[in-house]
């Protein structure tokens, strides 16, 4: 029940802790899964000490147990080991501690191990943690790559000696952690962080050399398989040998059979690329001169048509048919305008004969008066008129003797 206080009125620590003691004393006994971080067994004493991990978190407990437990094992205790124990938890009053009194003790074995990390596997892959669409591509030429690695390890080497041979330039970021025991989840997972955030890197290695099915265990953690799937920058997974299948292989971007395979993976090789290159110009120049050989053909084609091979053919039949339609018109123009002289001539004669000229040349002439007016009729004139008598040859003055005389008369002159 709730403790009545205040500030003042506060309850002593001694109370508290008695309380917490009775709590836990209506705890009864239960099974607890953990990993041994510390192994104490002192000599001449019938209790041993061990120091339960949660590989998961940093929580841990202290266990007693009786020897003959673990003298019943069938391999000897060792730090790192899984075990399952029966004990009832305790609450030691005095120092304000708690800690499990163990009645049981069952190390997990490789069989209990494996089961477990397949039981696993099919839950992450029912999640689509290892699906292959959530998986991103390695950036060709990546500017920074993070490396996880144990620090001074081979695996360390191998990535940095062979990423190196093939592209010069590349460069690193290495985040050295545990790669096996107590603290490899968690520092693989706190390294996974620092270079998830890192805006230059491009690409993470995390890489470990071979080694047995429980050297291997804190890379089919669950709590490292789903950091991984939740980081944001790809993912290479290099551990272990080929035969090696954690499940941080599944949920990595690309898996790498071996760190010296995770080199190749993220960086280009440089000679090849400059081979491949070389290869490009070449197909290059080839498509060029190609295009180049196929216009030239076309202008010869071109050039050997008429039009082009002899430009001035076409002016040469253009400036016959002008000639032709010069002369044509010439001879038009010349006949039509012999034919108008023709018709001159013939009109010209029709005028000359219907003419008063021709007329006075035959021996007519015409009688005017002095003011111009043709005498027609002799009654025209009275004698003492004085009139012009045209003939051919010019104008002859007159007199008119008499009057004009009828029809059949002759006048006088």
């Amino acid at each position: 029940m709730a403790l009545d206080t205040s500030p003042e009125k506060p309850a002593p620590v001694r109370v508290i802790s008695q309380l917490i003691g009775q709590w836990v004393a209506r705890l009864g006994p239960v099974w607890v899964e953990g990993q041994v971080a510390q192994y104490s067994r002192r000599p001449g004493t019938s209790t041993a000490f061990l120091t339960l991990r949660d590989p998961h978190a940093e929580v841990s407990l202290t266990v007693t147990c009786p020897v003959g437990l673990l003298d019943a094992l069938e391999a000897p205790l060792a730090d790192g080991a899984r075990v399952v124990v029966h004990a009832k938890p305790s609450w030691y009053f005095t120092r304000g501690t708690l800690s499990l009194a163990a009645d049981q003790l069952r190390t997990v074995g490789l069989g209990d191990l494996l089961a477990r990390i397949e039981r696993l596997r099919k839950i992450l892959a029912t999640e689509g943690v290892f699906a292959d669409a959530r998986k991103r591509p390695l950036p060709f030429l990546p500017r920074v790559v993070g490396l996880i690695c144990g620090r001074d390890s081979k695996a360390e080497h191998d990535v940095l000696e062979n990423a190196r041979r093939r592209w010069p330039g590349v460069r690193f970021r290495v985040e050295p952690v545990a790669v096996q025991g107590l603290n490899a989840v968690s520092q693989v997972m706190d390294a996974l962080r620092v270079l998830d955030r890192d805006p230059e890197v491009d690409v993470v290695i995390i890489a470990r050399g071979g080694g047995s099915v429980e050297d291997l265990l804190p890379f089919s953690d669950e709590a490292l398989v789903r950091a991984v799937a939740a980081a944001t920058t790809p993912v290479v997974s290099a551990i272990g040998h080929e035969a090696d299948t954690p499940l941080l292989d599944l949920v990595a971007d690309v898996r790498a059979s071996t760190p010296t395979d995770a080199a190749k993976r993220v960086v280009p090789d440089v000679a090849e690329e400059a081979e491949r290159v070389a290869r490009a110009r070449e197909r290059i120049r080839s498509a060029v001169r190609h295009r180049l050989d196929r216009e030239r053909h076309g202008l010869e084609s071109l050039r050997s048509r008429p039009a082009l091979a002899d430009p001035h053919h076409g002016l040469r039949l253009r400036a016959s048919e002008v000639d032709a339609l010069v002369q044509r018109a010439r001879r038009t123009v010349r006949h039509a305008l012999d034919r108008a002289a023709v018709e001159v001539d013939h009109t010209r004669a029709r005028i000359r004969a219907l003419s008063p000229a021709a007329t006075l040349e035959r021996g007519y002439a015409v009688v005017q008066k002095d003011d111009g007016t043709v005498v027609r009729q002799p009654g025209d004139v009275v004698a003492g008129d004085h009139v012009r008598l045209l003939v051919a040859g010019g104008e002859i003055g007159a007199t008119v003797d008499a009057g004009g005389a009828g029809a059949g008369e002759r006048p006088a002159s």
